[in-house]
């Protein structure tokens, strides 16, 4: 499956459960390890182990495997490797927290892909 399409894939299972705030990086150009990460918030702990519960259903259903999971049991912060795409659910002060926006360059003026 194309990167894209995996992206919007992941994008489409995040929205399925209403996954809040999401926001897609392309950071092709700044590393090695993926082509996107997705970012997305859930209201709680609940949400945040649905949204990636959702994600990781609806990529298997297409006989993509993640790499691993960190962070279900938690609820937390909810991180998918599926090569490509690295998928970051988190609560809302979580992502607050760790900025990861800020972290990858992305700003007022370059906001990306947001969804």
């Amino acid at each position: 499956m194309p990167n894209i399409e995996l992206r919007e894939l992941v994008v489409q299972a995040l929205r399925d459960r209403k996954g809040e705030d999401i926001r897609c990086i392309e950071v092709s150009n700044m590393t090695d390890i993926t082509d996107y990460m997705v970012l997305a918030s859930g209201a709680s702990s609940r949400q945040v182990k649905a949204l990636g519960e959702s994600v990781i259903e609806k990529v298997s259903a297409t006989f993509i495997k993640p790499l691993g999971v960190e962070g279900l049991i938690e609820g937390e912060w909810v991180l998918i490797d599926l090569a490509d795409v690295l998928v970051h659910v988190m609560l809302p002060k979580v992502r607050e927290f760790y900025d990861l926006e800020r972290l990858w360059g992305l700003s007022p003026s370059n906001e990306g892909l947001q969804e």
